[in-house]
This record gives C-alpha cells, structure tokens and sequence, in this order.
C-alpha cells in the first residue's frame, strides 16, 4: 500500500511539474492534474491536501534532482568552462522541451504564492548562485575563467541572463534564442 501511495504520489508531482512549466502554478487547477493522471480529485487530496502543499513538494522535489545534477557537475574532473556549459546544458533541456525551469516560472507568479513556496523558490535560486560561484571562483583561482567583480555577482548575472533568456525564447517559440544568448553568457568568462 505504502509503496503504490509513492508512485502515485510520483505520478502527481510529474503531471504538477509538466502543468507548472507549461501553464504556470496559477494555470491549473486540481481538475487538470486529476484528469491527467487518471484519479479522483478526492483520491489527490489525500496525496496533496492542498495545492499549496503540492506545490511546496513539487519545489523540494524539483530542487532535489537539480541539486544532484549540480552535484554529479561538480564532482567531473572538466574545467570550469566544462561546468558552466553542462550547467547551460540543464536549462537547454528544459527549453527544447518547450518548458521553463520550475523555479523561474513560479518566480513569475512569486507574488501569488503562498509563503512557503516564495521561500523553496528563493531557495532553488541560493542553490544556484552558490555552486554557479563555487565554479566561478575555482575557474578564476585555476585560470580558467575570466570575469570582473565578485564570484556571487557573476553568478547572479549568469542565472538571471540564463532564466530570462529562456523566458524570451519561450515567447518566441524559438530554443536558438536562448543557446545563443547562453554562447553569449558563457564568451565573457573565456580567458582571453
């Protein structure tokens, strides 16, 4: 029993997440993730027993498997240009699915939320800015990269450049948008 509850418990956050990165958390409702997975509404409340909830574990979950990629990244014996290019590699992923980060479409709806789930997004995005400096910072000290400023303002320019690029190239329905953009992004860390 306890192991079917996972599964579809699995198979909610799944349908949560496609609808999320394609809809955004306020396009859709109980009914659409009901009819996507094949239960009951009331079979989802007592997996979820409010959106809030789903989509505080839909953060967590998200931000778990994020974090174990950055980790797996982390841990290659690759130069940090390497890094950075896997790092792009994630988000180019997402966009030739024809989908946002999670993460970057909740902070579009960041003033809608409930607290709890303002708090994972800020979050994911700690997480980010500190492994994005962690290589910076290494890059630099190694010579491999080159940049001016601070490690954490590099890495905050390089997540925000990279989450409005995909932004723009979802609206434009075009994916070589933001491997551009992100080319562009990752040119000015290159050691002359």
């Amino acid at each position: 029993m306890k192991l079917a509850k996972k599964a579809t418990s699995a198979e909610i956050l799944d349908a949560a997440e496609a609808l999320t990165q394609t809809r955004g958390f306020n396009g859709f409702s109980y009914a659409d993730i009901s009819e996507a997975v094949g239960i009951t509404k009331a079979s989802l409340h007592y997996h979820f027993r409010t959106k809030a909830e789903l989509g505080r574990q839909l953060i967590l979950r998200y931000s778990d498997n994020f974090g174990s990629a950055l980790t797996v990244i982390g841990e290659e014996p690759i130069p940090a240009l390497q890094k950075l290019r896997r790092y792009v590699a994630l988000y180019m992923g997402v966009v030739q699915g024809d989908r946002m980060c999670l993460c970057g479409m909740l902070a579009a709806e960041v003033t809608t939320l409930p607290e709890a789930m303002r708090q994972e997004v800020r979050m994911f995005s700690d997480l980010n800015e500190a492994w994005l400096a962690g290589v910076l910072d290494r890059g630099r000290a190694n010579g491999d990269l080159r940049f001016e400023g601070t490690a954490v303002e590099s890495a905050r320019l390089l997540l925000d450049s990279l989450e409005g690029a995909m932004l723009v190239a979802r609206s434009y329905g075009n994916a070589s948008r933001f491997e551009q953009a992100a080319a562009r992004l990752l040119a000015q860390f290159t050691p002359d």
